[in-house]
């Protein structure tokens, strides 16, 4: 299993989202506290986040824990985004730790993040083209996940429409645990199905909103946290927050 986290709102820094609150995405990466499968996600991390610069968004992955990363922890504290999907990650036994395994993925505008594992995870490449099968990073569950949701964007599925689609068809095909959790820096999407997750309105100034963050659990003890009915779908927009069944 893994951890992760994703921002919509006013410019934040990569540091008060990841790194600042008392049991933050890095805190998490060693002391989890609602994770019931695995004890440390130490196999590597990876944050993305998106800039007026490019239409790409940015993205730091590494094969190491993320609190063993100074230079990213400097980076930290001086980035700041309207929008951030960041993950660490606890590897699947058999599956490589590397780079190319670690989440967020990333395909145009898009970042993508897998909380959970896939039984039998070779039968969801029955599902892919040939063309789809050779251009995936790495032989994981998560990036043939992410090839089914990619392909389902392409056909121009909403995200929340293209995430509740891809957990349904693979929970047909073989047993899973699919957080999922997707964003193209304007809007945002996310599962619940298998593990935790939670929603937050973070606090704003005067008439200004401060944000929503969804995230595989709280990063503080602030009772503003709404736990994620399991089954769930979360989307985030301009309009606000909508929780929805997956079915």
């Amino acid at each position: 299993m893994c951890r992760h986290l994703g921002y919509l709102g006013p410019p934040r820094t990569l540091h008060d989202l990841l790194v600042a609150p008392e049991f933050s995405l890095v805190h998490q990466a060693f002391a989890p506290r609602r994770q019931l499968h695995g004890r440390i996600n130490a196999d590597g991390y990876g944050v993305g986040w998106w800039t007026p610069a490019r239409p790409e968004p940015v993205r730091v992955r590494r094969a190491q824990p993320i609190w063993t990363d100074a230079s990213f922890l400097d980076l930290a504290q001086v980035t700041e985004s309207t929008a951030v999907v960041a993950a660490v990650r606890s590897a699947t036994p058999g599956f490589a730790v590397t780079e190319e395994a670690t989440a967020p993925f990333r395909s145009g505008p898009w970042l993508f993040s897998h909380n959970g594992t896939v039984e039998n995870w070779e039968r969801l490449a029955d599902t892919l083209s040939r063309n789809e099968l050779v251009d995936l990073e790495a032989k994981v569950d998560s990036v043939l996940v992410w090839a089914m949701v990619r392909r389902r964007l392409a056909d121009g599925a909403e995200p929340g429409a293209a995430l509740a689609d891809v957990v349904r068809e693979v929970a047909h095909i073989t047993p899973a645990r699919l957080n999922l959790l997707l964003s193209d820096g304007q809007q945002l999407a996310a599962t619940a199905f298998g593990s935790s997750l939670v929603w937050r309105d973070l606090p704003g100034h005067g008439s200004v909103s401060g944000g929503v963050v969804v995230a595989s659990e709280p990063y503080d003890d602030d009772s503003g946290w709404s736990d994620v009915p399991e089954g769930s779908l979360v989307t985030v927009d301009a309009k606000g927050v909508t929780v929805s069944d997956l079915t």
